[in-house]
């Protein structure tokens, strides 16, 4: 699998660096699906280190929480029968989160980083940058994208996920 680093501006290796470890989704990525907020938390992203004139986007091939677009399909239809995400998960047989944050430490790490400001709703990832040796200095938090359609999929990202939105 692989996985994209892409530096916004000259990022200092010497200062904690703007960073966002984004998962690919396919479908609110590319697609603009108002299931999820993922699309407006990339660009979102990408619009802050511009703003800021520097950052380090991760673009992980981690797919519906690391299920793959198959079975995120699958559980988008189990979604429309009523279960919730974490629901649907473990109904196809999969953890709440399949995701390896390591990836995104591992990278940083490579690229000459060892302190960052994460910007994420989601303190998984923030517990798995510090217990990789990577100091997060900052939680920078990406409150976007909410929508009708996906109030219920935030609602259980922060009841059963503990994402702070």
């Amino acid at each position: 699998e692989e996985h994209y680093a892409v530096e916004i501006g000259i990022p200092d290796r010497n200062a904690p660096v703007l960073a966002r470890l984004h998962s690919a989704c396919f479908t609110g990525d590319l697609l603009g699906s108002l299931k999820c907020d993922c699309g407006p938390q990339l660009r979102g992203a990408l619009s802050q280190m511009g703003s800021e004139g520097a950052g380090i986007l991760l673009y992980l091939n981690q797919e519906g929480r690391g299920i793959g677009l198959a079975n995120k399909m699958r559980a988008y239809a189990l979604q429309d029968q009523g279960f919730d995400t974490v629901e649907a998960n473990h109904r196809l047989g999969f953890e709440d989160d399949e995701r390896d944050f390591r990836i995104g430490s591992d990278l940083l790490k490579r690229l000459g980083f060892s302190a960052v400001r994460l910007m994420t709703n989601n303190p998984a990832k923030l517990d798995m940058m510090s217990a990789q040796g990577l100091e997060v200095v900052e939680r920078v938090s990406l409150k976007l994208g909410k929508t009708p359609q996906n109030s219920a999929y935030l609602a259980t990202k922060a009841a059963k996920s503990g994402h702070l939105l």
